[in-house]
């Protein structure tokens, strides 16, 4: 399996993969923004509206794909602002249940911060759950915890959880605009 950075027409065409991912990591206890049960449609409606900022140049998405679609999925939403410009956010990290535990997480990780890197950015940030698998591949892979916000957001069962910030500075390989791949 390899990481790939989805053009904005994949990225279409594979609105209800992505919406079927959301759903079974939304089911399986991950906190990635939803409330469990999550419907397909909802799901699909959340990825359909993520398209403007991809066409725009706002967010990359790189996916995994193994014999029954794609296993995992990662983000990175650029900033709009120009003092902000040289920062970036690590969104929406998913691996499915039936991937978790084989490289998965870190090989879109790491695809997520070379994109930085070849886009001019800098720094990386991203929040996770408290305690949550995922703090364990961060802080595995470099990155630096800035801190906690006690109830941050809420788990899928719609407990309250605290939210653990972290960042990573990034090396610019080679600066060049973040526009969106056709």
């Amino acid at each position: 399996m390899s990481v790939a950075r989805l053009t904005c027409d994949e990225f279409l065409a594979g609105v209800g993969e992505l919406a079927d991912l959301l759903v079974d990591t939304v089911d399986a206890g991950a906190s990635v923004g939803f409330l469990a049960p999550l419907r397909r449609a909802e799901a699909a409606a959340w990825w359909r509206g993520r398209s403007a900022a991809l066409f725009a140049g706002l967010l990359a998405v790189w996916a995994v794909r193994d014999e029954r679609g794609i296993v995992g999925t990662v983000g990175l939403a650029f900033a709009e602002s120009p003092n902000s410009r040289h920062r970036a956010e690590v969104v929406k990290l998913m691996v499915h249940p039936r991937g978790r535990g084989r490289g998965i997480g870190r090989s879109l990780l790491d695809a997520a911060e070379r994109g930085a890197a070849e886009a001019g950015v800098t720094l990386l940030s991203l929040d996770t759950e408290t305690g949550s698998p995922a703090e364990s591949l961060y802080r595995s892979a470099g990155w630096v915890r800035a801190g906690v916000i006690p109830d941050y957001a809420a788990a899928p069962s719609g407990e309250l959880r605290p939210t653990t910030l972290y960042y990573r500075r990034v090396a610019v390989t080679e600066v060049r605009e973040h526009a969106p791949t056709r």
